[in-house]
C-alpha cells in the first residue's frame, strides 16, 4: 500500500524491548506507507555518544549534572540517505549513525535515557517531528508518553535469549569482538533499567497490539504489522 495523498495520515507508535527489531520493521513500514520514520532510540544513543566522548559517563562514573548542563549544546537531526532509504542521525553536524550502534554505547544508553531532563528534551523534539502525522516512530514510550493519542500502537517483545542472539549476530557481522554472554547481560540489564526507571518506564499501552516475535522472521512480522497499519488507515478514512 502506497500512501494516497487524499488519505488522512496517522501516527504509528512501535514500542518494545531492546533488540526486538523495532527499527527494522519501522523503517520498512514507513517506506511502504511513504511516511516519515523516526528512530527515537538513535536519539538517545546520540546523547549517550556525546556523554561518552565528553567524559560525562564511563564504567566508573556518571556526571548527570554535567550532562544536563550541556543539553543545549546537543543538536540532533535526521538527514535522508537515498542509498540506505532512511534518515541517518547527525550530532552537531556529524553523521554518527554507525558510531552509536556499538555494544559500548548500548551499555550506557539506558542510564542516560533515564535522566528526566534528557527525556524532556527528546520528547519535545519528537512531538515536533510528529505534529503533521504521517509518521512511524519507534522507541520505549512513544505510545504511552510521546503520542498516547497515536491511532496505531504496537508493543514488541521476545525472549531475552532470542534478542541476545540477534544482537550478537548483528555485532559479529559488523566485526565487533563480543561474547554472547556479554550481549545477553546487556539485554537483561537494559530491560531492568528501562522497565523500572521512574520517568516514562517501558510498558505496554493498554490499547497497544502485543507482538511476540520470538519465533517470527522479519517477513512474517512485516506482513502482520503492515496489515494492522493498512486496516487502521482504512478505518480512519471511512
Amino acid at each position: 500500500m502506497k500512501n494516497n495523498i487524499d488519505l488522512k495520515k496517522i501516527i504509528i507508535a512501535i514500542d518494545g524491548y531492546s533488540s526486538t527489531g523495532k527499527s527494522t520493521i519501522a523503517k520498512q513500514l514507513a517506506t511502504e506507507l511513504e511516511y516519515i520514520y523516526v528512530d527515537t532510540g538513535a536519539m538517545y544513543r546520540a546523547v549517550t555518544y556525546y556523554a561518552m566522548h565528553n567524559g560525562f559517563i564511563s564504567e566508573e562514573h556518571f556526571d548527570r549534572e554535567g550532562l544536563i548542563a550541556q543539553l543545549n549544546n546537543i543538536e540532533l537531526s535526521f538527514i535522508f540517505n537515498e542509498d540506505k532509504g532512511f534518515g541517518e542521525i547527525y550530532l552537531n553536524g556529524e553523521n554518527i549513525e554507525e558510531a552509536i550502534r556499538t555494544l559500548r554505547v548500548s551499555n550506557f544508553v539506558s542510564a542516560v535515557a533515564a535522566v528526566p531532563e534528557v527525556r524532556k528534551m527528546q520528547v519535545k523534539q519528537q512531538l515536533e517531528l510528529g505534529k503533521d502525522k504521517g509518521i512511524v516512530m519507534d522507541g520505549r514510550d512513544i505510545g504511552t508518553v510521546v503520542f498516547p493519542e497515536a491511532e496505531l500502537k504496537i508493543f514488541m517483545t521476545a525472549s531475552a535469549d532470542k534478542r541476545a542472539q540477534r544482537r550478537y549476530d548483528e555485532l559479529k557481522t559488523k566485526g565487533e569482538k563480543v561474547q554472547f554472554a556479554e550481549v545477553l547481560k546487556n539485554i537483561e540489564e537494559r530491560d531492568f533499567i528501562d522497565s523500572n526507571r521512574e520517568d516514562s518506564p517501558l510498558k505496554q499501552a493498554p490499547d497497544a497490539v502485543l507482538i511476540d516475535n520470538s519465533n517470527m522472521n522479519i517477513k512474517e512480522q512485516f506482513a502482520l504489522i503492515r496489515q494492522l497499519a493498512v486496516d487502521k488507515i482504512k478505518q480512519v478514512n471511512n
